[in-house]
């Protein structure tokens, strides 16, 4: 199971919302490079990025955040960015720029055809982002919700080509209530293709529950909040995803 730091970038800065509301944030640092740092330094093997100014413009807008993150620490570890990516010429800059995978939440569920050429000319690189709420996903910087199931989305995002899917369920995120863990594990029983839990992770009871359903294809729990506000020790708890999974 991998714990996955999130960087939440809003101009310029790394920050956590509460429930998708960007006038509820919280700064905890200035120095999004000197983080992506920290929590490598701390054991983590992947990174998440948002540029939560991008999901709202529909375009980048921290994108001198993410290359300063990618100088720091894109050698040692896998990088993951969302957050207003809608064409073919954006994923390519950032893959040259040295992002490993690009997650496309909006746009996919808006206009599957970019999601299709999106997954056939850059194969391997492709993880949609479906948040939702009750079931049904959400847009524009959750927004505005749609009248989709998410496991109808994912099941055909599968059949395009995707690498994965990061499931958010937008009313916990950034509450400390606790991951939806069953709506992750029935997301996941449905594909083939791996899932990452996010949103609402709270403690290292949590860890260990996703730890025992990993085997149905939960590859990996999205870290935001609680590793920001020390309620959970980020290397206390990868520690413990990786005992159990040796056990």
């Amino acid at each position: 199971m991998l714990l996955i730091p999130a960087i939440d970038l809003k101009d310029g800065h790394c920050v956590r919302l509460r429930q998708g509301d960007m006038n509820d944030s919280t700064i905890f640092s200035d120095n999004p490079a000197a983080m992506a740092r920290r929590w490598v330094n701390a054991g983590a093997r992947r990174l998440h990025l948002v540029d939560l100014n991008g999901a709202f413009a529909g375009k980048p807008v921290n994108e001198a955040a993410v290359k300063a993150i990618l100088a720091e620490v894109g050698d040692e570890i896998p990088v993951q960015l969302g957050g207003g990516i809608r064409d073919l010429d954006t994923i390519e800059r950032y893959l040259d720029d040295g992002l490993s995978y690009i997650i496309i939440g909006t746009a996919a569920v808006k206009n599957p055809g970019f999601m299709r050429d999106a997954c056939s000319a850059f194969g391997g690189h492709i993880i949609v982002g479906l948040d939702a709420k009750n079931g049904k996903v959400a847009t524009d910087g959750w927004s505005k919700l749609t009248g989709h199931e998410v496991a109808d989305l994912a099941k055909k995002f599968e059949d395009y080509g995707v690498e994965g899917i990061v499931y958010t369920d937008i009313g916990r995120d950034g509450m400390l209530t606790g991951v939806n863990i069953d709506a992750t594990v029935k997301l996941a029983q449905v594909l083939t293709i791996p899932v990452f839990a996010s949103g609402g992770l709270s403690s290292l009871a949590e860890i260990e529950k996703l730890c025992a359903v990993e085997d149905v294809g939960i590859e990996g729990v999205i870290c935001g909040r609680a590793i920001y506000s020390g309620e959970l020790d980020f290397a206390v708890a990868q520690a413990r995803a990786d005992e159990l999974a040796s056990a």
